[in-house]
């Protein structure tokens, strides 16, 4: 596996100590004093021994190197630059783990205290989800909303690995003078002693709701998703080019997900396309603004979207391919059609509907998640993070997991509740606020001060409904919801500015001028022609 080891450890030093490890002729050299804690009882079958890993010194920010694959692969000790400054371990580089890492980046700390950071991320690319609609409408390259850590961090103190972490140890709950507070596990074998911990590894598609939905049915959450989704799209309208049969999208959940979907792809396909989107509730965005909604209804009817409100989906299956004679052999494409068609049977949600069978090419799936935490829990001793029915971990209003005072979390990883009690949701919005207050906290604890409580400020909802369409409803303005193509700009430009650093807005920025200039430019000519020829 790949592991993006981004660290300035003296590379001198890290070759001497490689030197010093020939393995299977002499021992290991001596284990951390943290693996002689009671947590690390549980697992004395495993494989601890250790080695270091040896850098050029020209390696800067963000370089990658192999590290072991295997199963049974040498554990790999992550060296820290520094022994005397806090080490800061975030789990996650969405909204919440990277823009933690760059709120510690930007706060001014006292000499020494500023601590050492690194960000673990499984993907290369950090990912502005929001705007993963734009993909496949064609508004935006992925550049743009996806761009590599490696980039945004490059003048930044923060390291970057390109790793998936296997379990987490934590040791800050046990009331000791332990040396660290606790340990990371990579699947790479890396191990990573932390001073702080920031769980941010957010939450994956749950596709185990209906039968059959984990087999035929593409989620929308991930930059994967995202362009194996385009991919599909692209092979459909490949194939269904100049016949008269239309690609077939079912979209199952009209909350703002399945709602952005069908205007999207409904836009995108035209006449060449029949969409159609389910929903269990009796219409579309029921916890939206009611701006929201009606906009959206607007704009799903004009593009002769099929809602179909009041179904949940049963179960989702592959249509049998029907048994052709050597004469209806010769129709390849219709067989090569109906072999690829896929089923939904819909269920009423209420009485006084009746079941329905549809028939799709693509199923869009985007109602469930499921956050990541209790996979990171070790099987030897599991839930020593508290974790509430969903698998997220409760904190308290500072944002630190209780009972682990070492240890913050943000995002899909957080049970944080607001005044009422209820869990905040799971969105964008949280994430970056979040990551606010959670740098900041950290900042306070390093230093001794007090921590701040956090406070979510509802700033509105935003959506996409199409290359020129969007909904925005502003918090600050009863009863406004900006349309159209006000909309659609405003919401650019919101996004523009929540974009992770500086450089970064400023390419994002230069590049949507241009394309939005082209296109104007394209627009006023495609006006005169018309003109013209009508004179």
């Amino acid at each position: 596996m790949e592991c993006a080891l981004a660290c300035s450890a003296s590379a001198t030093i890290a070759l001497v100590r490689c030197r010093q490890m020939r393995w299977g002729k002499t021992r290991s050299p001596k284990l951390p004093m943290i693996w002689s804690s009671s947590w690390c009882s549980g697992s004395s079958k495993r494989n601890r021994s250790l080695r270091t890993v040896a850098l050029s010194a020209t390696a800067g920010f963000g370089s990658t190197m192999e590290a072991p694959a295997a199963a049974d692969a040498p554990r790999l000790n992550y060296i820290w630059p520094d022994n005397k400054r806090p080490r800061v371990c975030i789990v996650g580089g969405g909204f919440g783990g990277l823009y933690t890492a760059l709120r510690l980046e930007s706060l001014v700390w006292p000499d020494g205290k500023k601590p050492q950071v690194v960000l673990i991320d499984q993907s290369e690319r950090f990912v502005f989800k929001p705007m993963l609609y734009e993909l496949l409408s064609g508004e935006v390259e992925t550049w743009e909303i996806a761009p590599q850590f490696s980039d945004l961090l490059a003048n930044t103190d923060v390291r970057f690995l390109k790793d998936r972490v296997k379990c987490l140890y934590p040791c800050d709950h046990l009331g000791t003078n332990a040396p660290t507070a606790g340990t990371v596990h990579l699947e790479s074998g890396l191990l990573i002693e932390y001073d702080w911990l920031v769980l941010a590894i957010g939450a994956e598609a749950k596709l185990d709701i209906v039968p059959g939905a984990a087999d035929y049915a593409l989620p929308f959450y991930t930059l994967d998703d995202a362009l194996r989704v385009d991919k599909k799209l692209k092979e459909l309208e490949r194939k269904n080019f100049g016949k008269d049969s239309a690609v077939r999208v079912a979209v199952v959940g009209c909350g703002y997900g399945g709602v952005e979907l069908a205007a999207t792809i409904s836009e995108r396909l035209k006449e060449k396309g029949i969409v159609q989107a389910i929903n269990v509730e009796k219409t579309v965005l029921p916890n939206a603004p009611a701006g929201n909604r009606e906009a959206a209804l607007k704009v799903l009817l004009s593009r002769k979207v099929q809602l179909l409100l009041g179904y949940f989906v049963r179960c989702i299956k592959k249509e049998v391919e029907s048994q052709t004679s050597d004469a209806e052999s010769k129709s390849m494409d219709s067989a090569a059609d109906h072999s690829e068609s896929i089923i939904l049977e819909l269920q009423p949600a209420e009485r006084g509907l009746e079941g329905q069978i549809i028939t799709a090419d693509i199923v869009l799936w985007t109602i469930g998640s499921k956050p990541l935490l209790p996979e990171l829990e070790p099987s030897d001793k599991p839930y020593d993070i508290p974790l509430n029915a969903r698998g997220q971990a409760e904190t308290d209003e500072t944002l630190r997991v209780k009972g682990h005072p070492r240890i913050f979390a943000v995002g899909d990883s957080s049970a944080l509740r607001d005044e009422n009690g209820k869990v905040l949701p799971a969105t964008a919005q949280v994430a970056f606020q979040q990551a606010d207050f959670a740098g900041w906290n950290l900042w306070a604890a390093i230093n001794d001060r007090p921590l701040l409580p956090f406070r979510y400020q509802n700033l509105g909802e935003m959506m996409t409904l199409g290359r020129h369409d969007a909904a925005v409803s502003p918090s600050f303005t009863d009863g406004l919801t900006l349309e159209g193509f006000v909309g659609h700009t405003a919401r650019k430009v919101a996004y523009l500015i929540r974009l992770p650093t500086d450089q970064h807005r400023v390419k994002v920025g230069i590049s949507w001028l241009l394309k939005s200039t082209v296109d104007s430019v394209a627009t006023v000519q495609t006006m005169l022609a018309k003109a013209q020829s009508g004179s």
